[in-house]
C-alpha cells in the first residue's frame, strides 16, 4: 500500500520542489496539502483542504498520513507585524507537529533556518529556536529539522537586492573552507530532495541537520 505525506507550504520554493517530488515518485498514493490557495493542474492523488492555516488545529480530523513535510516560513519583508511573523514561522510547524503525535504521523521533517537559537536577542533567530525546541518536545519518533544557509532557486517574485547579495556570496564562497561549508548558499532543490530522501530512509539518528549535511543527504537518494 503506498504512503501518504502531508505538505505545508507546497505554495512556497522548497515546499513546490517537495510537490513535484512526491507526485513523480509512485511510492506516494495520496498528498494532502493545507494552504490558504488553491493550486491548479495538480493530478488527482494530490488533495487540497483550503483555509487558514493560522488555525491548523481546525483540520486535525483530516491531518493524517505517514509523514508530514513542514516548509512553511516567511521574511520579515513580507510580515513586518513581529506578532504574525510569529504566528506564522513558530505557530504553524509547532500545531503541525502537536497534531502529528496526536495522530500518530511517526514521520515529521521541517524547515528552519541556520543560526537558530531560543535564547537568541534576535527576533528572526529566537522564533526559529523555540520553534525547533518545541517541535523537538514532541518526540515524534522521526523528527527531522533542517537547518539550510542561504536559499538559493528561482522565486516567483523578484528580489533585486537579494538576487544582488547572492550574486555576491556566490563568488566568496570557495574561501569557504572546514566549519565555513555550512555557510555556503544551498540551493532548493537540494533541500527538498533531502527531505525526500529522509522520508523513505528512517537511518538518519541527527534531529538537527546543518545546510552541509543537507547538501550530503540530498545526493544520496537511500541512505
Amino acid at each position: 500500500m503506498g504512503k501518504t505525506a502531508i505538505i505545508l507550504g507546497a505554495t512556497g520554493l522548497v515546499g513546490g520542489i517537495v510537490l513535484q517530488k512526491l507526485i513523480e515518485d509512485e511510492a506516494y498514493t495520496a498528498i494532502k496539502l493545507f494552504s490558504r490557495n488553491k493550486i491548479e493542474g495538480l493530478p488527482i492523488k494530490v488533495k487540497q483542504f483550503l483555509g487558514n492555516i493560522l488555525q491548523l488545529e481546525n483540520f486535525e480530523k483530516d491531518f493524517e498520513a505517514d509523514e508530514v513535510f513542514c516548509c512553511i516560513g516567511t521574511t520579515a519583508k513580507k510580515t513586518s507585524d513581529k506578532t504574525v511573523y510569529k504566528a506564522i514561522d513558530y505557530g504553524i510547524p509547532v500545531t503541525a507537529a502537536k497534531l502529528s503525535k496526536r495522530n500518530n504521523i511517526p514521520t515529521f521533517m521541517v524547515v528552519s533556518a541556520m543560526g537558530a537559537n531560543a535564547r537568541s536577542n534576535i527576533f528572526y533567530n529566537k522564533t526559529k529556536g523555540e520553534m525547533e525546541r518545541d517541535v523537538l518536545l514532541q518526540k515524534i519518533i522521526n523528527t527531522y529539522v533542517l537547518q539550510p544557509s542561504i536559499i538559493g532557486g528561482n522565486r516567483k517574485e523578484t528580489r533585486i537586492g537579494e538576487k544582488i547579495g547572492l550574486f555576491i556570496f556566490k563568488i566568496i564562497q570557495p574561501l569557504f573552507i572546514g566549519k565555513l561549508q555550512n555557510y555556503k548558499i544551498i540551493e532548493a532543490e537540494e533541500i527538498a530532495q533531502a527531505m525526500v530522501n529522509l522520508a523513505n530512509s528512517k537511518n538518519s539518528k541527527e534531529k538537527i541537520i546543518t545546510s552541509n549535511t543537507i547538501k550530503n543527504i540530498s545526493k544520496t537518494k537511500n541512505n
